[in-house]
């Protein structure tokens, strides 16, 4: 088998897709490229339409949002071969993980949805693309979510001692690594989803660059404390969640108007810090270690809110570990491609809660 994999990742922040070009040993890897592509504006204002769009409707043109995803995923994908000098013929299989609309596994009848047809990277690149990770895990009762933490298991867990690995994106997941390989994971809670969707209401800005505006407010500790009250914080793993949950409406719900815009701002900033704190300190009490990744850890304002809020832990990135933060995710998918085609499990049941572990994903071969 071929060692080379491309990963592709787009997440919940909607802001493009993350490919990274990977070659893997039986216990290491190798980056030979990468390449952040960001969405045509057009197709990001339809996807984040689409979010918006109550559980209760249908999603309209979704064929045809599928189709155009699929297309920005396969340019992406041939970006970064055609950036890596590699021959598409190389690589063995691209993961795509696509982009997530729903994620319902709590619904009478689960399920988890991503688009960006696989049809179309597979033709467009001529390899095996492996796609819908998360519906094999959902089957066996699962959440469908985290998926990351088996890979951070095999690649950052440090004998002795317990790690945490934090990804930041627009939800927050923390995997927790421990000496003795039980391995619990779980979304928790909003990462970036509830400060971008704000700042996005009040200036149209698609992020808060470096926490400055939050910097600019002042945490408003009545707000924090009722943000707090949300019953899903306090609720035990498994558990995962996405934007129909934390979203402009959830923020809505509390008394936001009479607090001005910037320090409504600082309090969504320290929520997030807080609740992932609050889960390190309620589930992994003997953490010595963070390592963060994603997107949130370029937001020096929240990586320091939770350096505060957890004394005596070592905060930093996964580049001290040896992979650099803005690429985890996308390493993460290909080394799940990996995994689908040497026809071992993907998903870790301390995790998700499913009932087995099983092969994750769907492989779709160019036509």
């Amino acid at each position: 088998m071929n060692k080379l994999f491309v990963g592709l990742m787009s997440g919940t922040s909607m802001d493009g897709i993350d490919a990274a070009l990977v070659e893997f040993g039986s216990a290491s890897l190798q980056i030979l490229g990468t390449a952040s592509v960001a969405y045509p504006p057009a197709l990001r204002r339809q996807l984040l339409a689409a979010i918006d769009v109550p559980l209760s409707e249908e999603i309209g043109n979704l064929a045809e949002l599928d189709r155009q995803t699929g297309v920005a995923f396969r340019d992406a994908a041939l970006a970064l071969l055609a950036s890596s000098g590699v021959d598409a013929a190389e690589v063995a299989a691209i993961g795509s993980h696509g982009q997530t609309l729903r994620h319902q596994p709590d619904a009478d009848r689960p399920f988890s949805l991503q688009i960006g047809d696989p049809q179309i990277i597979a033709d467009g690149t001529g390899r095996p693309t492996v796609c819908d990770f998360r519906t094999a895990d959902i089957s066996a009762g699962g959440q469908g979510a985290p998926l990351a933490p088996y890979f951070h298991e095999w690649l950052f867990r440090a004998p002795g001692t317990t790690r945490c690995v934090l990804n930041i994106g627009g939800v927050a997941n923390v995997t927790v690594l421990t000496d003795d390989r039980n391995t619990i994971g779980f979304d928790t809670g909003p990462g970036n989803s509830l400060m971008d969707a704000w700042i996005r209401r009040q200036k149209g800005e698609s992020f808060d660059r470096d926490g400055h505006w939050a910097a600019a407010g002042t945490v408003q500790q009545d707000l924090l404390q009722q943000f707090l009250t949300e019953p899903y914080f306090a609720a035990a793993p498994p558990k995962s969640t996405g934007f129909e949950h934390f979203n402009l409406a959830w923020i809505e719900r509390f008394p936001v108007a009479a607090i001005s815009p910037v320090d409504v701002q600082a309090t969504l900033c320290q929520l997030s810090a807080r609740t992932i704190a609050d889960a390190i300190a309620a589930h992994a009490p003997g953490t010595s270690e963070l390592l963060i990744c994603g997107g949130g850890v370029h937001n020096p304002v929240l990586v320091q809110a939770i350096r505060e809020l957890l004394p005596g832990v070592a905060v930093g990135s996964t580049a001290s570990a040896g992979l650099d933060p803005d690429w985890v995710e996308a390493v993460a998918f290909a080394w799940l491609a990996m995994r689908h085609l040497q026809g071992l499990p993907g998903n870790l049941p301390s995790v998700t809660g499913a009932s087995e572990a099983v092969v994750l994903g769907e492989l779709v071969q160019p036509g």
